[in-house]
């Protein structure tokens, strides 16, 4: 059965960061794009980053230069570093996998993490 856990989100302030982590179990991975979406209520939900199988990175235009994603294969696990976060990040954010970056559909969506950015 396949799992998706993320964890570290929170409230910070304007201009903090944040790291995020997805633990995954239940299927190998290391075959698969990972990535993160997020959503705000009443919103669709929105991919943010991913990272393929082979190691290609996609980042939104809206957190490009801020956020950073990454994976450790070896614990299946992938990261969101996010950094110079604003009120506009404020969301619920999931992880997902798929055969590529833009179809990361294949797991349950999960609890998500919630992040708030605000003074």
């Amino acid at each position: 059965q396949v799992q998706l856990v993320e964890s570290g989100g929170g409230l910070v302030q304007p201009g903090g960061s944040l790291r995020l982590s997805c633990a995954a179990s239940g299927t190998i991975f290391s075959r698969y794009a990972m990535g993160w979406y997020r959503q705000v209520p009443g919103k669709q939900r929105e991919l943010v980053a991913a990272i393929t199988s082979g190691g290609s990175i996609y980042y939104g235009d809206s957190v490009k230069g801020r956020f950073t994603i990454s994976r450790d294969n070896t614990k299946n696990t992938i990261y969101l570093q996010m950094n110079s976060l604003n009120p506009e990040d404020t969301a619920v954010y999931y992880c997902n996998f798929g055969p590529t970056a833009w179809t990361m559909t294949l797991g349950p969506w999960g609890q998500g993490t919630p992040v708030t950015v605000s003074s």
